[in-house]
This record gives structure tokens, sequence and C-alpha cells, in this order.
């Protein structure tokens, strides 16, 4: 069904469809759920700000994702994420492994973690991701293939490294 952008309908279309996927992006970067949550907030804020709508569904949604990553590195330079004192996530909810690889994941660099969430969770090619991110395809699948492998070590080896 297609919905006016601006509209009311075409705000509650747009948060039901993508604040979830948009809170879990958020997340591999805050690693705090209350901060994911208050990014994609401020995400859609943006969204209802913007004047003009989209040229298509792709567009809006690699929209949503480039201004939650760009919006997520904003809070982690802000002066106030870096004096904060960290909480531990409770992920207990979710089953042991996936526990166990979303911590993993957590873990990596941010450029590997962008890349494996979108390519794994989002399910984006890699020219996609390579669109979104304005890198090179080359560049994400050496991202792609260097997180792999870190999830590889430390799934296996523990966190020794």
């Amino acid at each position: 069904m297609e919905y006016s952008f601006g509209t009311d309908e075409y705000i509650q279309y747009v948060l039901n469809k993508y604040s979830k996927a948009l809170i879990r992006l958020a997340f591999t970067y805050s690693k705090n759920l209350a901060d994911a949550e208050d990014i994609v907030q401020d995400v859609f804020v943006s969204l209802i700000k913007r004047g003009s709508g989209f040229d298509n569904e792709e567009h809006e949604k690699a929209w949503l994702i480039r201004v939650t990553i760009n919006k997520s590195k904003n809070v982690l330079k802000s002066t106030w994420n870096r004096t904060k004192a960290p909480l531990e996530e409770d992920i207990s909810y979710l089953p042991q492994e996936e526990s166990e690889i979303l911590t993993v994941v957590l873990n990596l660099p941010a450029k590997y973690r962008t890349v494996i969430h979108l390519f794994y969770y989002e399910n984006y090619a890699m020219n996609e991701i390579a669109g979104m991110l304005g890198k090179k395809p080359a560049t994400i699948g050496t991202w792609l293939s260097r997180g792999r492998k870190l999830l590889k070590a430390n799934l296996e080896g523990g966190f020794d490294e």
C-alpha cells in the first residue's frame, strides 16, 4: 500500500517496517539498547523533517540505514559518550549460541561489525553495502572476509587474541 510522504500513515508504516532493523544496526555501534533506541528515534525525527520523499523503497531503506550509521558514529564521538560509565547489555533472552555470536560480533572493529550486520542480518549484497557506505565493493569484500576470520578465530579460540 502506498502512503504519501510525510503523512501520519506514512510515518507509522515506516516505523513498523524499519524500526527493529535500525535498532539492531544502532545497537551494533552503541552496544546498549537504550542508546540504540535513542539513535533510531533521532533517525525518525530526521525523516519527519526531510522535505521530500524517496525515489523508491530501496532508496528509502538505504537512506534510513545511512542516517542510522551516521548518527551512531556521532553518538560514539560525543564527549558525553566518552565520559559515561558503560553498562553491560543483558542479552540473556537470546538462545546461548546467538548470544555468544552477538557478543563476538559486537567486539569486532566497527567497520567489520557494520558490514557483517548489513550482509548477514539485513541481507544486503556487497555492491549495495558499498553504495550505502560510500566504499568500493572490493573494500566491502575485504572487510567482510576479515570480519569472518576474526569471528571464526574468536568463536573457536576464545577472546585471548
